[in-house]
Formats: C-alpha cells, structure tokens, sequence
C-alpha cells in the first residue's frame, strides 16, 4: 500500500471519528442549539452505584424529620373563686350601764323605785314633762336633790324599759327618767329605803315604776293636787 493511500485511509478514519464524536456531544447536550450544558453531578449520576440510569429523573431522600414532640395535655385551669363581699358585721352591743333602778312594793308606801344603792327616787312637779322632758331643778336645788345620772340607759328590774330614758340637763349631764319624769335622790333621807323627801314643799313625791306620783305617807297637812 503506498502512503498516500494510508493516508487517506487514517484521515478518513479521524474524520468519522471526530463526526461519532460530535454526534456524542449532540446527543448528550440534547439538542444542536447552542445551549449551555448543564454539568451532572453525582446525584444526576445516581449516588446508588446504577450509572445505567443516566437520564432518568434522580431520586431525592427526603431528610429525615425529627420525631414530633407529643403535645403535653395541660392541667384545667382551676376557676378564681369570684370575690366575696366582705361579711356583714353584727352591730354592736349598746354598752351596758352601771346604773340600776328597781321598781319594787315596800310595807306602808306601796310602789316606789329605787337606785342599786336602795335609795328611794323622787320626782319633782315643777319639771317639764312632755313633750319634751326637762329638769329645772339645778344649782342648789340639785345638791339637796341629786339628780340620777347616767350615760346609758340603766339596768331595770320590775320597770317597763320602754318607759326608762335619758334627758339632757342644763350642764349637757344625762339624767335618767321614768316616763318623761326625770328622777332624783333626796339627800337628806337618813338611809337606803327611808323617805323623808316625800311631799316636800308640796311638789316632791316618790315615784312609782309607773312614773306616777305615790302619794301614800304624805306628811301632816300635806295633799297632793291632781
């Protein structure tokens, strides 16, 4: 064979080899346009070992996902009991008083009153009744006959407590009276359950627990106007 002639043959050769070889490129880039090759990674090439599969679409692993935190159920949120009104306070008790009067029936004089002291209580004619009770017996006349004071209603024993009530003296003192009558000690009674004061100047008496005038015992030539 003459050289010329190897030589057309090897050119021959290299051109159907370079024409193969283009019709691979053709063929891997998918088209004869001038599109830029896409470079294939290993997971194009399947990472699996399979380099058969070139072409098929790759299979992606999904990550694996971190295992759902069970949702605590929580406790029912016990219910705040609404606000009570605060309670009702019983009033308060009326102070008890240190004064007592006694209404009792004694021999000869019958009903009178008397203090804790057993002091027979007196009345006077010249005082205020109703409506609104009012001593006037002060300055002196209140030394020979103290008047029964308290701040409180007193304590009774044989008497109505609705007919027991306090008056305001001239001097702003709480004097005690038995149905608007206000009542007095006499000063000159020589001892517990004596009455040397009954009928006095015709206008002091012992007083019933009524609150009415006794009229028994009166002194000679005294009476007692209605």
């Amino acid at each position: 064979m003459s050289v010329i002639r190897r030589n057309r043959i090897a050119i021959g050769l290299a051109a159907g080899l370079a024409v193969v070889l283009g019709l691979g490129v053709w063929s891997a880039t998918g088209s004869g346009t001038n599109s830029k090759p896409v470079a294939q990674t290993e997971t194009d090439l399947g990472v699996l070992g399979d380099y058969g599969d070139v072409g098929q679409a790759p299979v992606l692993q999904e990550p694996a996902q971190a295992p759902e935190t069970p949702v605590q159920q929580q406790a029912p949120e016990t219910p705040t009991p609404a606000a009570q009104p605060p309670a009702a306070q019983p009033p308060a008790a009326a102070p008890v008083s240190s004064v007592k009067l006694v209404g009792k029936a004694v021999d000869k004089m019958g009903m009178v009153v008397q203090d804790g002291d057993g002091r027979t209580m007196y009345r006077f004619d010249k005082d205020t009744k109703a409506p609104d009770a009012k001593s006037n017996c002060n300055n002196q006349c209140a030394v020979t006959w103290p008047p029964l004071l308290s701040d409180t209603v007193p304590q009774v024993e044989g008497i109505d407590p609705k007919l027991v009530s306090l008056i305001t003296r001239a001097d702003g003192k709480k004097q005690v009276a038995i149905d608007n009558s206000p009542i007095y000690a006499y000063s000159l009674d020589p001892g517990p359950g004596k009455w040397a004061g009954q009928g006095v100047g015709k206008t002091w008496f012992v007083i019933q627990p009524d609150g009415k005038r006794n009229v028994e015992c009166l002194p000679a030539g005294v009476t007692a106007t209605p």
